[in-house]
């Protein structure tokens, strides 16, 4: 063999071998980031109050211990038209549970019964074992779904009839006329000043796992969300909506290998009129938008992929402070059990 196929043929093999390493290495480069192996010395941040800490990892969170949502009546004559129901006798909290429709809808609105406790004369929730001296109905006045209209006052109203029927009592009902055009301002309002913000974080270079934004999103309190794709930061109160959501690609979430799904962007979003303005949710979704694009190498941006800058997130906070003032003003503050009803 000569010199010069000699020659050829090496350099046959260096590009070869040039060509597998470039392929390699932009296989590499392209492939989504995967979440760092667990370990036992590991920390994670967690919320603690309105600010994010350093914390060691634990599997024996007790949920029953977090602090419960303060019991009220559900109805209120601020978003409900309420009829009340007068019974000649007590009735048991058992036959008024059989008497209730099988379907606790108007429509669209929420249609609910209560019941005056003979013992303590408080307004509650209808339980087993319980006397009631009287009963009252309520649906709601508007929803995000609209107004209460003429039909669903009627329906209401049969509804109520044949309860009050079944019981024993006696039911009273206020103009319909009046309390459609009460939905109708209620709703007005609700349209303008309902907000549900977002910012979408994107990747800068290579693409992101689910795993991996499930590990970093984790260490800033994130849990997963009930459906795919989605992560919460739940309230320090139980029961009560989350805080935060964290949104990615239903599709990648549900991949048979999600290791090799690639996800670029992902959306932190928060719902304005469920979370009490004390919790400041606003500033704990910029700091966490802020961490998570330091730590994952992603850029915040509107989802239109224009990147917001801090002057962008401070008009939009103060935006926000005068959409709370207007809310506390119609005694429909931010986060209030009133308030996460009409905004639902």
């Amino acid at each position: 063999m000569s010199s010069l196929q000699v020659s050829l043929v090496a350099m046959g093999g260096l590009t070869v071998v040039g060509v597998v390493v470039y392929n390699y290495w932009t296989s590499r480069k392209n492939a989504p980031r995967l979440p760092e192996p667990p370990a036992g010395a590991a920390h994670k941040l967690e919320p603690q109050g309105h600010e994010l800490r350093a914390t060691e990892p634990t599997l024996d969170d007790d949920f029953a211990n977090l602090p419960q949502p303060e019991r009220k009546p559900l109805l209120d004559a601020l978003i409900d038209v309420i009829s009340t129901i007068e019974v000649d006798q007590p009735v048991s909290g058992d036959a008024a549970l059989a008497a209730l429709p099988t379907t606790r809808r108007v429509g669209t609105k929420l249609f609910t019964v209560e019941g005056c406790s003979q013992l303590s004369g408080e307004w509650e929730a209808i339980v087993p074992g319980q006397r009631y001296s009287a009963f009252q109905a309520g649906v709601q006045l508007a929803n995000r779904m609209g107004a209460l209209n003429d039909i669903e006052f009627s329906e209401f109203v049969v509804k109520t009839q044949a309860f009050a029927d079944v019981v024993g009592g006696t039911a009273t009902f206020s103009d319909m006329l009046e309390e459609v055009a009460r939905a109708r301002e209620l709703d007005q309002f609700a349209n303008a000043h309902d907000a549900q913000l977002s910012v979408t974080l994107c990747a800068r270079d290579a693409a992101w796992s689910p795993g991996y934004i499930q590990q970093h999103a984790a260490r800033l309190g994130f849990i997963a969300g009930s459906i795919p794709g989605r992560l919460v930061l739940p309230s320090a109160v139980a029961g009560l909506p989350p805080v935060l959501s964290l949104s990615f690609d239903m599709q990648a979430a549900l991949a048979e290998d999600p290791a090799l799904s690639a996800v670029r962007e992902f959306a932190l979003s928060l719902d304005v009129p469920q979370t009490a303005r004390e919790e400041q949710p606003f500033d704990r979704l910029r700091e966490a938008a802020r961490l998570l694009a330091q730590s994952m190498d992603g850029v915040v941006t509107d989802g239109r992929g224009q990147v917001l800058a801090d002057e962008a997130l401070d008009d939009i906070a103060h935006d926000l402070e005068r959409l709370y003032s207007a809310l506390d003003q119609r005694e429909l503050s931010a986060g209030s059990p009133q308030t996460r009803r009409l905004f639902s």
